[in-house]
């Protein structure tokens, strides 16, 4: 069941790289700014994605989300499947898993599983919503 929203973000592509050629496997890093637990933070992070079907994507990311008002850390990872949207466009939709060892303003999240849809634009813009599964 869908619980509240954790969290939402929008960013910039701001790196891409070819890990495989067969596959292939792409990985693309991202830095965004936004809230998450009500609180605002930079979200900087890394995903690979490869195909699985002609109009399928599968992905997995990693991250860190930082308030930005305190010294917190909280990490994420998370798989997401996709699909092309349009030219230079896709949407992923996945689960996320929140984990801090800190106590700070982010540790709310600490242990949380959520659910997300994340975009991106031709313009390499990207945007994501996240809420809680319960």
């Amino acid at each position: 069941m869908l619980g509240n929203k954790l969290g939402e973000d929008r960013g910039k592509i701001t790196g891409q790289r070819v890990l495989d050629t067969t596959g292939p496997k792409i990985e693309v890093s991202f830095s965004a700014v936004g809230t998450y637990a009500g609180i605002d933070c930079t979200n900087t992070g890394t995903y690979w994605t490869i195909p699985i079907a002609a109009d399928a994507l599968y992905g997995e990311g990693k991250g860190v989300l930082m308030p930005k008002n305190d010294f917190d850390m909280l990490s994420y990872t998370g798989p997401g499947i996709g699909s092309i949207t349009g030219p230079g466009k896709a949407r992923f939709r996945g689960s996320v898993f929140y984990k801090t060892s800190l106590t700070g303003e982010l540790s709310a999240l600490n242990n949380l599983v959520g659910v997300f849809e994340y975009e991106i634009d031709a313009s390499v813009n990207t945007s994501i919503q996240v809420w809680e599964w319960k």
